[in-house]
């Protein structure tokens, strides 16, 4: 009972977050809906607690809203993915789906950052084509770190300011 509080607080915390409150949602029902899921799936099944969460401790070290954003949108296309496989006919099913369809979309600007990452696993950096284009880059690459880096000092010493 207390994780499937837990769960229902950590979901209603996720539609917060990212405004799907006004879809009048009624977390109660998807909750509902998630539970005839794990009986689907079995869920209470001993191997469930083998190894650990898979998904929710990866998220304690995504601390800043957007990069929440991106981890969030790729953790929802994996539920979508799964739920491609399951039985469509049943209400819990759909209503579960719709509403990932709908959170994904709201995250779509995650998918993009996600994309971007896994096709900069893909560059060939042994290519010497790839290598010169880098090489080009590199300063430019390097002012953006320092820019970066430069805000989060200017903020530091702002919130520092303010606390004196």
């Amino acid at each position: 009972w207390l994780s499937q509080t837990y769960s229902l607080f950590v979901l209603s915390v996720i539609m917060i977050s990212f405004g799907h409150v006004e879809n009048t949602l009624n977390l109660l029902q998807l909750q509902n809906d998630i539970d005839k899921l794990k009986a689907d799936f079995n869920s209470s099944h001993s191997d469930v607690a083998d190894g650990g969460p898979i998904f929710t401790d990866r998220l304690s070290s995504w601390t800043e809203r957007n990069e929440k954003r991106i981890i969030l949108s790729q953790i929802i296309s994996m539920y979508l993915k799964m739920l491609e496989n399951t039985d469509r006919s049943k209400a819990h099913v759909r209503n579960i789906s719709e509403e990932l369809h709908t959170l994904k979309e709201s995250l779509s600007d995650g998918s993009k950052k996600i994309e971007d990452l896994k096709d900069l696993t893909k560059l060939q950096m042994s290519d010497l084509k790839v290598q010169r284009k880098a090489v080009n880059e590199l300063f430019s690459v390097l002012q953006k770190l320092g820019d970066t880096s430069s805000s989060h000092k200017r903020k530091r010493s702002q919130f520092q300011r303010a606390v004196q």
